[in-house]
């Protein structure tokens, strides 16, 4: 019998490991996961939205750095876009066009998963990913032509809420499809009610980041967030119900829906 001590899910040892997990396993940043079990999962993905803000905050940092250099609010939406396919070496944006393949095929679950695994992008993947980086950068765009802080709060935003996606899709009840991957080592381990706190907490603190522009934007900051869960909800049961349940692509292209569909949905109304 083993004898190693272990930590609850609430002290600081554990919560220390779940944020290397989260940036270890969500960035590309200098973070050693010492810890692969579940515990460390489960902490992890509580804590992806930390990794997706300081994603963000870099998004957000370069695009405004471009634009106090004079760069025009198109160059600076596509510095802001390349940073979050940066930190994560593009696995995000992969996964998206992983799951686009698997989904457009038709194929049964086995058969659609095996075109995931293939390391080549079939033309569902393509015309995803380049409808979607399309869809980010006007977006972005649109936005940092308003303000610079109105663009800076979206790109933080979006990507905090595509890594919030991915605790929601990691909540108990949702199986992974594979039993090896990132995905089968995630799958389940986050309470509901620990999701829901989460996303309790990341829409509010959307709202209050987008009450620096004005009392309007912070409603519509808000809607966004909630706008983008929806989506990727949508897309996550949508692919439970072809492959079975989730992999690592399914969490890249939940991802990446959820960046896309807030950026979207903060356009609108203007």
């Amino acid at each position: 019998m083993s004898t190693t001590p272990t930590s609850s899910p609430s002290s600081p040892a554990s919560w220390a490991d779940g944020l290397r997990f989260a940036f270890g396993t969500l960035t590309v940043l200098p973070v050693k996961v010492t810890r692969w079990d579940r515990e460390a999962a489960r902490g992890g993905m509580l804590c992806a939205s930390a990794a997706g803000l300081a994603v963000g905050a870099a998004a957000a940092v370069l695009g405004g750095f471009l634009l106090f250099l004079g760069a025009g609010p198109l160059l600076a939406a596509v510095a802001s876009v390349a940073v979050p396919a940066a930190l994560t070496r593009g696995l995000h944006l992969d996964g998206l066009a992983d799951t686009a393949d698997g989904l457009g095929s038709g194929k049964p679950a086995e058969d659609a998963l095996r075109i995931m695994k293939q390391s080549d992008i079939g033309p569902f993947g393509v015309i995803t990913l380049v409808l979607v980086l399309f869809a980010q950068v006007a977006a972005l765009s649109q936005l940092y032509a308003d303000s610079w802080t109105r663009g800076a709060v979206a790109a933080v935003v979006s990507a905090t809420t595509a890594r919030l996606a991915l605790t929601l899709a990691a909540r108990t009840g949702i199986p992974a499809a594979r039993p090896e991957g990132l995905g089968a080592a995630v799958a389940g381990v986050v309470p509901v009610r620990g999701a829901t706190i989460a996303a309790i907490a990341v829409t509010l603190v959307a709202a209050g980041a987008g009450a620096l522009v004005g009392p309007y934007d912070a409603v519509g900051t808000a809607l966004a967030v909630l706008v983008a869960l929806t989506v990727a909800e949508l897309l996550l049961r949508h692919c439970v119900r072809r492959f079975g349940g989730v992999t690592g692509d399914v969490f890249g292209g939940l991802a990446e829906t959820a960046a896309t569909a807030a950026l979207v949905a903060l356009t609108l109304g203007r």
